[in-house]
């Protein structure tokens, strides 16, 4: 007896998504922290740090989208659930978030508060429930498969 094809993500989409999708948050976070800091001492070094943390998770941001765009959309989307929709939603308005904040430090000195912050705050909750999101979906999976 034969079993159906059971339809599975490539490895190698997986390993590119694994190695690049913490990286943006990595810099994202740390905007964040640059911008709290800016908003308390009021030393530009911060506020122009935070700006070109934003830019470069920005830039590292576009390569695991594609790849989650590819698998939730396009290519597994039989596979995919509801968690992975969710994922991929909350990180494209969060790098919508992350790049109105790119436009806001932009500006001058301390024209960047308080929305600086603000931006900021709201690109890492928003990857951070994405991401807790996930971790609770294939929990519930790996719960479900093992009993």
């Amino acid at each position: 007896m034969s079993h159906p094809y059971a339809p599975r993500r490539s490895a190698v989409a997986n390993a590119v998504y694994g190695l690049f999708n913490p990286i943006p948050f990595g810099f994202f976070v740390a905007a964040l922290i640059f911008d709290v800091i800016y908003a308390k001492t009021g030393t530009i070094l911060w506020a122009k740090g935070a700006a070109w943390l934003i830019v470069f998770g920005l830039l590292l941001a576009i390569i695991p989208r594609l790849v989650n765009l590819t698998q939730v959309w396009i290519t597994s989307r039989r596979i995919s659930n509801s968690a992975d929709h969710v994922d991929f939603w909350l990180n494209v308005v969060a790098i919508v978030a992350a790049l109105l904040n790119a436009f806001v430090h932009s500006r001058d000195a301390y024209a960047i508060m308080p929305a600086g912050v603000w931006l900021s705050a709201v690109t890492v909750l928003l990857i951070a429930i994405g991401h807790v999101i996930i971790a609770v979906s294939y929990s519930t999976d790996r719960e479900i498969r093992h009993d």
